[in-house]
């Protein structure tokens, strides 16, 4: 239990400082879009920032299947959540970003949120540390497939609304959600293979590996083209949250750990999940960044002649 804490602090320090190496590498590169993926990784992998992000986004990986093997969904994802605190930190400070009020008041009830749910699964009628280590491949499909579709509908429909013109950037709220479908469902992979890792015959024929390289190809174009366009300090925590959610809820029954039995425990969770899908409904939408000065052409600081 203690070296399944100590990965899951060491995986958030690690994909924290991956978002932001990404983020900031992103910000040299020219505008790249989902559309023309070719051209997106070619700018990414010559950029050595962003190369060192992807280190340490992939050392992250390693960490969390090491936490998936001796943790629980449940207390896995509550630990997770932390990271967006060392997030905030490190997008302020390397960054410059800046949240508003609003948008600290909405990340606040988010984790209010994560950690209700994440206590109702904490059920006193079963085991709260038993470890799931599969779960049958037509229900892992039946809850997969159906959140990829939703999450590359989302991402489609954000994407349309942004080349509008006259329209205000976007603050990357659908962007978040769209990238967290995704990333959840490669969550209940990264949980999947961490059972089956000694055992290759059998996780080759299970569905984990499959959806783990659908969700990592469309996870890198999409999450670089919206990293790019949007705040680190906004789409990761949202994106977090989804991924969280979808995790802990879906993750906890599809592998047979711990359920709620109790009325408080199930209150908890049905409670938890609509906060947080409240919020993510109400968030902001758009920048409401200051625009910048007008441009003082060379004339104008030119005396006039009387």
């Amino acid at each position: 239990m203690v070296w399944g804490v100590a990965a899951a602090l060491l995986a958030n320090t690690l994909y924290s400082v991956g978002f932001v190496l990404e983020k900031r590498a992103l910000g040299r590169l020219p505008p790249i879009s989902v559309r023309r993926p070719g051209r997106l990784l070619r700018h990414v992998v010559g950029s050595p920032l962003w190369l060192a992000g992807s280190l340490a986004l992939a050392a992250g990986f390693g960490a969390q299947l090491a936490v998936y093997r001796t943790l629980p969904i449940a207390a896995a994802q509550g630990i997770f959540v932390s990271g967006l605190v060392l997030l905030l930190l490190l997008s302020a400070r390397l960054l410059g970003e800046r949240t508003s009020g609003r948008e600290r008041y909405a990340i606040g009830a988010i984790l209010a949120a994560l950690v209700m749910v994440v206590l109702s699964l904490r059920d006193s009628g079963g085991d709260p540390d038993a470890v799931g280590t599969g779960a049958p491949a037509p229900l892992i499909l039946t809850v997969c497939v159906p959140s990829l579709a939703a999450g590359l509908y989302v991402y489609a429909g954000a994407e349309r609304r942004a080349r509008r013109r006259h329209r205000l950037p976007t603050a990357g709220v659908e962007y978040g959600v769209a990238v967290g479908l995704l990333y959840g469902v490669s969550s209940l992979a990264v949980k999947g293979v961490s059972g089956l890792l000694w055992d290759v015959p059998r996780m080759l024929a299970s569905p984990y590996p499959y959806l783990l390289l659908c969700t990592g190809a469309c996870g890198l174009v999409m999450s670089q083209a919206a990293l790019q366009r949007c705040r680190a300090s906004l789409i990761v925590p949202v994106c977090t949250t989804v991924t969280c959610l979808f995790t802990v809820v879906l993750g906890t029954l599809a592998f047979g750990e711990s359920l709620p039995s109790e009325p408080l425990r199930l209150a908890l969770r049905v409670a938890g999940t609509a906060l947080a899908v409240a919020v993510l409904l109400l968030m902001p939408k758009h920048d409401t960044a200051p625009a910048p000065p007008p441009v003082t052409s060379p004339e104008e600081l030119l005396p006039h002649e009387a």
